[in-house]
């Protein structure tokens, strides 16, 4: 099966033609900029480029977009231009061209306001029922583009799977409030408990929705790190979140206190990835338990994968000290 990805230069495009290379299966990368893990350079926007990467292809994999961070460096055009009209490129001549299955990489930010309760209210329990309520251009054309997939699915029977990956960029984080309190990576630890994953199990859970795409037909599926928390953990967690995985991890703290970390005080929502590891047969093996005992070890707490994809950044130039120009 012969497989094109788009944004090959990108964090999730490279883990992924890297791990087709590296199992030897037929794989066409394809980026608006070269790199080592891209065979083609060309816009997704330009039909005649895709048309002619479209041949010979049994599969697509889209990665390519335009994210939260350029936001401010991005027109609301652009974002449309990449993130729908090229979509919507890739799904025509995806369908010319006989394609058969194709994969969406989506974005929990398309939960957008949804994911936010009142400040009196529990934490949110955010699943595939939850409707989103996108509060910026980049949910919003992400949520357009999943639309798409599905119209394609009912109008041209191409089997489509969105999938809406939560956190799994390296980059310091887009709050500038975070950056200023937390230490990067014990922000991030944090986030495993409710809403980051690593990029070996995106890429897993990515090629195990190649495998089963013609199945399921048309699927939407939370794709971040497995949960420790249940919904009647939800009340806590919003006004004293430390409590709760005390209970949970006993001496989370006495590793945290080594390292100068924290908890959160407070945690807004919790991602549910039922669904997808019961559609898919995905078992991520990157948790919070997981990433606590390589602590505990003193060893690294990312996988060889993210290790080996780095940091990519989101723009081209800097903005004085800090990585984003504004937060939004």
């Amino acid at each position: 099966m012969r497989t094109l990805v788009t944004g090959s230069a990108g964090h999730l495009g490279e883990a992924l033609v890297l791990s087709f290379r590296s199992a030897r299966r037929d794989v066409l990368g394809i980026d608006l900029k070269p790199s080592a893990y891209t065979d083609a350079v060309g816009s997704i926007v330009d039909r005649q480029f895709v048309r002619e990467c479209m041949r010979g292809v049994d599969a697509v994999v889209h990665t390519a977009t335009l994210h939260k961070p350029h936001v401010a460096t991005h027109s609301r055009q652009a974002f449309v231009d990449t993130n729908v009209t090229g979509t919507l490129t890739l799904l025509e001549e995806a369908a010319a061209a006989g394609v058969q299955r194709f994969i969406f990489t989506s974005t929990t930010s398309t939960f957008g306001a949804a994911m936010t309760p009142p400040a009196s209210a529990p934490a949110a329990w955010i699943d595939e029922d939850v409707v989103p309520i996108p509060k910026n251009i980049y949910g919003v054309t992400k949520l357009a583009a999943e639309e798409l997939c599905r119209l394609f699915h009912w109008n041209e029977d191409l089997s489509c799977v969105v999938l809406r990956t939560s956190r799994f960029f390296p980059e310091p984080d887009d709050r500038a409030d975070v950056r200023a309190a937390y230490d990067d990576a014990n922000a991030k630890i944090n986030e495993f408990l409710y809403r980051r994953v690593d990029i070996e199990d995106v890429v897993s859970a990515h090629l195990l929705a190649l495998e089963r795409c013609r199945d399921i037909g048309f699927g939407c599926y939370i794709i971040s790190a497995t949960t420790p928390f249940t919904t009647g953990d939800l009340a806590a967690l919003r006004t004293d979140a430390s409590s709760v995985v005390r209970r949970l991890y006993p001496d989370f703290e006495r590793v945290y206190a080594a390292r100068g970390w924290r908890m959160f005080p407070s945690i807004d929502r919790v991602y549910d990835n039922t669904r997808a590891r019961n559609a898919l047969g995905w078992q991520p093996a990157h948790d919070f338990a997981a990433v606590l005992e390589r602590l505990r070890r003193g060893d690294d707490p990312r996988s060889a994968l993210a290790r080996r994809i780095g940091a990519k950044g989101y723009h081209d130039r800097t903005f004085g000290e800090v990585p984003y120009p504004v937060d939004r």
